[in-house]
């Protein structure tokens, strides 16, 4: 039997909870976005996307972006619930353009038009040279497709330099991808459950998760309910795109 890479594959690990840093200045906290700090990485296409060159990277055991994972959970569910409306094929190019040579115009159509093509990026603004990734899907006939390219950008200054190809695009059932991003939903929340577990330990046994930190159990947990749910409401969310807007946008913009 022939092993072969699937399409795209969210991994990632939590730092220790010893070695979790606390918010704040003369009153630290600890809160669950804070304590998703760990490592990420985008598999796509047998390539890892947010792998660091062994130049640049400090952690050869996992030279991946070190952020909080909450950052990258949050924008894909942004996708799902932004980009997963299906491109009609004659604005299938303008989708996979990834820096359109656009005039601006203030007017609502290239406003739509720009609106529309923002949700197909992954935000990754808060990364130093950050990749450009983006995603979008197409319906045609029986085909229901996600196409997810990246671009990853030189650094001026030379200290940041990504492992693997500058640029691909690797295009996947649909199903597939939502799997993906439900298949990392699960193991985020799982570990942030079994982090709550420790802290909720700790505190019975009276000793603090970090000494002179706060924790609002209490609160982390209703966060943690709540944050279960985001999932679905992305997945129900209908972007219901004025597609003629758009095109009269696009039009505008070029």
């Amino acid at each position: 039997m022939t092993h072969t890479d699937p399409a795209i594959r969210l991994r990632f690990g939590l730092t220790p909870l010893d070695r979790v840093g606390a918010w704040g200045g003369e009153r630290p906290v600890l809160h669950w976005f804070g304590l998703t700090d760990g490592w990420y990485c985008i598999d796509l296409g047998g390539h890892e996307v947010l792998r660091y060159s062994k130049r640049t990277s400090r952690e050869p055991d996992h030279p991946y972006v070190d952020y909080y994972v909450v950052r990258l959970w949050e924008d894909m569910l942004a996708l799902v619930s932004g980009a997963m409306e299906p491109v009609p094929p004659d604005l299938a190019d303008v989708a996979a353009e990834m820096s359109p040579d656009w005039n601006w115009v203030d007017t609502p159509e290239a406003e739509a038009a720009v609106d529309w093509h923002s949700a197909g990026f992954l935000y990754t603004d808060y990364l130093r040279v950050a990749p450009h990734v983006r995603c979008w899907r197409t319906l045609v006939g029986d085909d229901d497709t996600v196409t997810v390219a990246w671009e990853h950008q030189p650094d001026p200054e030379g200290a940041i330099e990504f492992a693997g190809p500058q640029t691909g695009r690797v295009t996947m059932p649909t199903s597939e991808f939502l799997a993906a991003v439900i298949e990392f939903d699960r193991a985020l929340l799982a570990a942030m459950d079994q982090r709550i577990s420790e802290l909720e330990a700790l505190e019975e046994s009276g000793r603090a998760a970090v000494p002179g930190v706060e924790l609002d159990l209490e609160q982390l947990c209703r966060e943690h309910l709540d944050r279960a749910a985001w999932l679905r409401r992305a997945r129900d969310r209908d972007p219901a795109t004025d597609w003629d807007a758009v095109r009269a946008g696009v039009r505008m913009l070029r």
